[in-house]
């Protein structure tokens, strides 16, 4: 078949974690053991299943996430590499992600990686200080966080890491001192989330009962956002996405492929997709246990467990949803077309005058006063 217009990316999901985080809501599993030639083999069999379905896509990233992928041996990622090569075109410059996190175990696998292709890795720091990182359930120290840094850098050609702020008994100024560190050390990319307590978490469960104690408030958990706003864009990494900073040619690839609408298969336990075959969007999901999955690719030749057609107006949605969450904003050409007589002319217009969007020709983009509060400026465009 003819390639669909758009970038097309590859995401891998690794379920597998040493300990589960308390804040943490993915789908990540602690296991006593693992049969590694057992998942290759699945992975390699959707990977020829989707190739089969997709026609010669170029591939233009492939993403590992998880869970903890740097728990995977360097064996299984050239394996799976090499089956992804086999089955589309590459892009010269394909990016090929690995989230990582920083025990001085996996730091150590981390030339495996880079020799199996890997040329990126993004680092699950979270906090810059001991007792932080034991509070969010961390298994490494800063000290061992800084050191997988360091020779992700000497290692691989672009590198990412994460921090969480707005934490327990964090203020603006204890953020202030963290960022200022976290930009010293020269990665050009920052993945900056605030803390977020979600239903069916072990922090969840805590703030219920009431357990989880001094977490800063809305006021300072705004101060904290701006900081990071003014501290990344005068280092020279603003803002492309809602918590994602980078200096420019550093944005990650794969992730914009989610954000402007892009194809991507997705493979594992979990993980979803969006495939333009013939001319219509599909929505694809997995089976969530790691063992469920397993057996269906095994049994059924597939792990997926739905595959739902998009509508127009879901398709004119989800651009709207992802789109916004860019600096760039989205162009309205294509959302017009999409939505036809429920196309928020009015929605937007309001907005304007509220100062939280603004267009540039075609494009509409939130302003920086708009994009604290995105999910409140979609409910009034999507209503």
């Amino acid at each position: 078949m003819a390639e669909t217009p758009g970038d097309f990316g590859l995401y891998i999901h690794w379920p597998f974690c040493q300990a589960k985080c308390p804040y943490c809501d993915f789908n990540s599993h602690v296991a006593a053991s693992i049969d590694h030639d057992r998942w290759l083999r699945a992975y390699l069999s959707e990977i020829d299943r989707l190739s089969s379905e997709t026609g010669p896509r170029t591939l233009r990233s492939i993403f590992f996430g998880g869970g903890t992928p740097s728990l995977m041996s360097p064996d299984t990622v050239a394996a799976v590499l090499d089956a992804a090569r086999a089955a589309w075109p590459w892009a010269n410059d394909v990016e090929i992600t690995l989230e990582a996190n920083p025990t001085s175990t996996e730091a150590g696998r981390f030339r495996g990686f880079r020799e199996a292709g890997v040329n990126r890795v993004s680092v699950g720091v979270q906090a810059l200080n001991d007792t932080d990182l034991k509070r969010l359930g961390r298994l490494h120290s800063a000290t061992e966080a800084r050191a997988a840094f360091d020779l992700a850098r000497e290692t691989f050609p672009r590198v990412s890491f994460d921090l969480i702020y707005a934490r327990q008994d964090q203020t603006p100024e204890d953020w202030r001192r963290e960022l200022a560190q976290a930009l010293s050390m020269a990665a050009d990319h920052l993945s900056l989330y605030q803390l977020t307590i979600e239903p069916g978490t072990a922090f969840g469960d805590r703030f219920d009962r009431g357990l989880l104690r001094g977490l800063p408030d809305e006021d300072a958990g705004a101060d904290m956002y701006e900081i990071t706003q003014d501290l990344c864009g005068a280092a020279g990494l603003p803002a492309y996405e809602v918590s994602n900073h980078a200096h420019d040619g550093a944005q990650s690839r794969h992730n914009l492929i989610y954000w402007q609408s892009g194809d991507w298969g997705g493979i594992g336990p979990g993980a979803h997709g969006r495939l333009t075959l013939d001319g219509t969007r599909w929505a694809t999901a997995t089976a969530l246990s790691p063992a469920g999955w397993l057996t269906r690719v095994e049994t059924d030749g597939t792990g997926e467990t739905e595959r739902t057609a998009m509508s127009p107006r879901e398709r004119g949605e989800e651009y709207l949803m992802m789109g916004l969450r860019l600096a760039e904003g989205v162009d309205l050409s294509p959302l017009a077309t999409l939505l036809g007589d429920e196309f928020p002319l009015a929605g937007i217009k309001g907005l304007e005058d509220l100062g939280l969007v603004e267009r540039d020709g075609t494009y509409l983009r939130t302003t920086r006063a708009g994009r604290p509060v995105l999910n409140a400026i979609l409910r009034e465009l999507l209503a």
